[in-house]
């Protein structure tokens, strides 16, 4: 489920801000979990992480299309954050 709405929050004397129920149950987000702080031009993006199931499921799609017969070289990945080229991919199909 995705809330159009925007609200204005008010933060607190350490920076801290409370994220309204709504928006926490609407994107999963729990008391005692994690959420994902992203720097953007336009401002800070809060989201809740990428679950593990996911993650796996999107690999395992990526997988099938791959080439099974062809592997990495030594090196060839070397400097590519697979963290960072999915959560890429995830993004644009938001």
């Amino acid at each position: 489920m995705i809330l159009l709405v925007s609200i204005r929050l008010k933060v607190g004397p350490k920076g801290q801000i409370v994220i309204p129920k709504v928006f926490r149950e609407a994107y999963g987000i729990k008391e005692g979990g994690e959420v994902v702080l992203e720097p953007t031009d336009k401002g800070l993006i809060i989201r809740a992480p990428i679950r593990v199931d996911d993650l796996i499921k999107k690999i395992r799609e990526e997988r099938k299309k791959m080439n099974p017969k062809r592997r990495p070289k030594p090196g060839e990945l070397r400097g590519i954050s697979l963290e960072d080229e999915y959560e890429e991919e995830w993004r644009s199909e938001e």
